[in-house]
């Protein structure tokens, strides 16, 4: 069942009664550990709306605010915004010019948008991803990454993410990007107080994972298993399977160790058939 929401502030209602009656009941383990989330805007284009995110995590006990490729971050006007404990978030904000080196150290990526389909389906809510990051988020670094105002993430971006998320709304479906980022930030602030199941152990980072992503590819184009005229295509599968395993370091060392005994198997079949073809051919003396 989804319900829908006519504002920001009927969600938010509804979640504290809801969280209330889930911490009565009590679990195990330790809550959501905040200072390991971060929040990612990725070419964000309007100042006020960093400015604003910025406040949303400070009222809600996140800390840590990454802007890939602003495309204007006028400081004067996000500090409108970011007014009292926010503006040290502004000011402990760090800059990336790509996505790819953003997410280097993070072992757990979730990317947000409005728009669903075949290449994008949503696979989760603000409420049950909350509920999902509280054991990963123990011991692993989690981005969450939010999109530019006017298009949201694109396809590139998603394929980084293990997680796609989506706010339920009753019609029209973009929220401003500082409203989308509170109501994320909200469900993960009272996750914090609800003990999670477990803990899961360190994960595989982004730089370990897209190190064994180029492998993969380069060896499944090598035995014919994915089509050489669109490969990224056939690997966006392969990278949607692999991301619903939390796949740990030494996990990821061994699917490489597969690939590179795959890499030994074809250089040996190539070398012995060059000197099968040099075996067949006639002898250049006798001619």
């Amino acid at each position: 069942m989804v319900i829908f929401f006519s504002s920001v502030q009927s969600y938010i209602k509804f979640r504290s009664k809801s969280i209330a009656t889930s911490i009565v009941f009590g679990g195990k383990g330790i809550g959501m550990r905040l200072e390991n989330i971060a929040i990612i805007l990725v070419e964000p284009q309007i100042p006020e709306n960093i400015g604003a995110a910025a406040r949303a995590m400070s009222n809600m006990g996140l800390s840590r605010l990454l802007l890939v490729n602003p495309k204007n971050c006028d400081l004067y006007r996000v500090l409108k915004m970011a007014t009292g404990n926010s503006a040290d978030i502004v000011e402990e904000m760090e800059f990336f010019d790509s996505l790819e080196e953003a997410l280097g150290p993070f072992g757990h990526i979730v990317g947000t948008t409005a728009r669903t389909g075949s290449h994008r389906p949503a696979m989760t809510d603000p409420r049950r991803l909350a509920a999902d990051l509280s054991p990963v988020a123990d011991n692993n670094h989690v981005a969450i990454l939010f999109g530019p105002e006017d298009r949201g993430l694109s396809n590139e971006h998603l394929r980084y993410c293990h997680t796609i998320a989506t706010i339920p709304t009753a019609s029209f479906a973009s929220l401003n990007l500082a409203q989308a980022v509170m109501i994320v930030c909200y469900e993960l602030s009272l996750a914090k107080s609800v003990p999670s199941e477990e803990n899961l152990p360190r994960l595989a980072n982004r730089f370990e994972l897209e190190g064994m992503y180029e492998h993969l590819a380069d060896v499944l184009l090598r035995i014919g298993f994915i089509n050489p005229q669109n490969p990224e295509h056939w690997m966006l599968n392969v990278r949607r399977f692999l991301s619903r395993l939390p796949l740990r370091a030494r996990e990821v060392r061994i699917i490489r160790g597969f690939c590179r005994q795959i890499d030994w198997y074809t250089e040996q079949l190539e070398k012995f058939r060059t000197v099968q073809e040099k075996s067949s051919c006639p002898d250049s003396k006798s001619m």
